[in-house]
């Protein structure tokens, strides 16, 4: 459903299969623990973002690159079928799907390594395809789960099309003692903050929206905070709740929202994706906001359009 149509979400990024358990406590260093069934389930932070969008009711486009495998034919009709434009979508003939192995404890909180498998190879012919389709009132959002140059080339792209961008720092390692790219909001946890080195972030970057979980998020707009209040919730499964997070911001950005009121949409997403279990599954729709905290995506943005 399309509210106030302005921009549209431009992705780039990861595609994975999530391999999924539950356990009481999650391992130490050497530990066997026994968990539930394991659940596949279509994730990536790319795609999870891309359908987050999606389902708030954004136009959206992927571009990443799958295998050549069941993974990867299941990946794509999982995009196609949240309405997520797959037509810049690589089937890779030599690298197999990307695949996350996630584990998840009863409070919630995960542990989770990821195998990039195609991911690995997004390159430049993701980013040309990234400048084809390429609107300025659009909102590009890149991740770090695929290959830094792509990341920086698709910066690059977006600066020479108008275009906005949200980069999501995460997984934070790979930008680790690089110079912080000019992005429009940069995304990033707590833990992945103090990586980075926070007060550089602050200086480096026109907004930094920095997640703290349960407790909601600090935004830093030219360095100056403001706190985004936590929406309370009985939280059982925390793996989306950043991509659900990024998607709803970006939604939000290309429907002609201020950043501040981006991320605390996306403040309310990630509460909402922390209720269910499993990356896709608790990534939110309209319905979830109204029901969880009485937020009315369509009223809200016929009111901006007006």
């Amino acid at each position: 459903m399309q509210y106030c149509r302005m921009g549209g979400v431009v992705v780039l990024g990861s595609i994975n299969m999530d391999l999924a358990v539950h356990v009481s406590n999650l391992p130490r260093p050497g530990d066997t623990v026994l968990g539930d069934r394991l659940l596949t389930i279509h994730g990536g932070k790319g795609a999870n973002q891309a359908i987050a969008a999606a389902r708030l009711g954004a136009s959206v486009k992927m571009i990443g690159r799958v295998g050549n495998d069941l993974f990867g034919a299941e990946l794509i009709a999982g995009l196609k079928d949240d309405h997520v434009d797959i037509s810049c979508v690589t089937v890779d003939p030599a690298q197999p799907s990307g695949a996350a192995l996630i584990v998840v404890d009863k409070s919630g909180q995960n542990q989770i390594t990821v195998a990039p498998g195609a991911n690995s190879a997004v390159g430049d012919e993701e980013v040309r395809r990234l400048r084809d389709v390429l609107r300025s009132t659009d909102v590009v959002v890149l991740q770090l789960e695929i290959p830094m140059p792509a990341v920086l080339s698709a910066i690059s792209a977006a600066h020479d099309a108008g275009a906005r961008v949200i980069l999501n720092a995460a997984p934070s390692a790979a930008m680790v003692g690089l110079p912080v790219p000019e992005v429009d909001l940069l995304i990033v946890n707590e833990g992945e903050a103090e990586e980075l080195g926070r007060a550089t972030l602050q200086r480096s970057v026109r907004a930094l929206a920095v997640t703290l979980g349960a407790e909601g998020a600090i935004l830093y707009e030219n360095s100056r905070p403001t706190r985004i209040d936590p929406l309370r919730v009985d939280a059982v499964d925390s793996t989306a709740a950043g991509d659900a997070m990024v998607g709803a911001a970006a939604f939000s950005l290309a429907r002609g929202s201020s950043i501040a009121d981006a991320v605390r949409l996306g403040g309310a997403a990630g509460a909402a994706a922390v209720t269910k279990v499993g990356a896709r599954p608790s990534l939110p729709w309209p319905d979830d906001l109204k029901r969880l905290f009485d937020i009315d995506l369509e009223s809200t943005f016929s009111r901006a359009k007006a």
